[in-house]
């Protein structure tokens, strides 16, 4: 877990404010205590002051502080500015103003929005989907971005491979079938995201089960005009695709199959084609492989929002904030 630790390092550098609107959840509240206690970051919980300090946690307005959705001002300021965002869809004042009622998650997200919270993170209680569609309503999509997705930070046993052993995958926890359109952004939205937080070389392969024209399938064929966007896109990126998983990341492989590619056995982000593969893959190489997987990790939006799993621990809810800060700060 040296990975984490870097993170968690990293993040108490910057003090950075990071909303957990989810303090219903007694995991996040001892997540809450243990953040502000480490100065991982300045938390700002979603729900009723005196209510929080019943249950031990010490509101100081810099390291714990609370936004109240009951206030009449705050529930103003922020149904307002939900309003506007949503008046095309169809949204009412009063449609808006229940939502800041009844989601706390949609009141986390506009924190962000309007620049009081840093970042958020949620989903203990929340589904995937109601983090999203907050994050999306909300704070919207990065303009570099034409689709929300997530990564997983995977530390493996191997030092030789990625950085000292870490690799990405993306993605693994959101989009079902990405288009070939869709694919190129989350490949190069994947290459920032390393970048943030690992502070190396990006090197992206999207993944097939053919390397370089070894095969031919309309499955492969998305994995090549994907990467074609890529290149159109970002053309510094060092990438390549469609490259099988073994000559992504195994050097002898590479040279047999791919030996032109500029990242073939040297892969530190790696891209799936759907997110069966991306699921499998991932769950693979930490359930047989032994290897760590930190994530999903979400990414694409304008500013960050991390989803949990509801089945996650305190030290779940601690990483994902540090992660987010450090995403803050890119």
């Amino acid at each position: 877990m040296d990975i984490v630790a870097s993170f968690l390092e990293k993040s108490k550098k910057l003090q950075s404010r990071i909303v957990l609107p989810e303090t219903t959840d007694d995991r996040i509240i001892q997540a809450a205590k243990r953040i502000a206690a480490d100065k991982i970051a300045r938390i700002i919980l979603v729900g009723n002051l005196a209510a929080l300090q019943a249950k031990g946690l010490d509101i100081d307005g810099e390291w714990l502080s609370v936004v109240d959705p009951a206030d009449e001002i705050v529930l103003n300021r922020l149904s307002e500015r939900f309003y506007e965002k949503r008046k095309a869809k169809g949204m009412t004042q009063e449609q808006a103003i229940a939502t800041l009622k009844a989601k706390s998650h949609f009141v986390g997200a506009l924190l962000v929005d309007e620049g009081s919270a840093d970042g958020m993170v949620c989903g203990a209680e929340c589904t995937t989907a109601e983090t999203l569609r907050a994050a999306i309503q909300c704070v919207g999509l990065n303009p570099k971005s034409s689709i929300v997705s997530s990564f997983f930070v995977m530390k493996t046993t191997n030092p030789q491979l990625g950085n000292d052993g870490v690799l990405f995958f993306a993605d693994c926890g959101v989009n079902p079938d990405p288009n070939p359109d869709q694919l190129a952004s989350i490949a190069i939205d994947t290459a920032t995201s390393y970048q943030q937080l690992m502070h190396d070389e990006p090197r992206v392969g999207l993944l097939s089960f053919s390397t370089k024209g070894s095969a031919d399938h309309p499955m492969v064929d998305k994995v090549r005009q994907a990467f074609a966007f890529v290149k159109a896109r970002a053309p510094e990126l060092a990438a390549d695709g469609e490259l099988q998983f073994d000559a992504a990341i195994m050097p002898a492989v590479a040279k047999k199959k791919a030996p032109d590619s500029p990242v073939a056995g040297r892969v530190n982000c790696l891209i799936f084609p759907d997110l069966q593969s991306g699921n499998i893959g991932y769950k693979i190489a930490e359930r047989i492989g032994n290897a760590v997987a930190i994530g999903p990790i979400l990414q694409g939006t304008k500013k960050p929002v991390n989803d949990l799993s509801r089945g996650c621990s305190v030290d779940d809810v601690v990483y994902a904030t540090a992660i987010t800060v450090l995403q803050a700060n890119s």
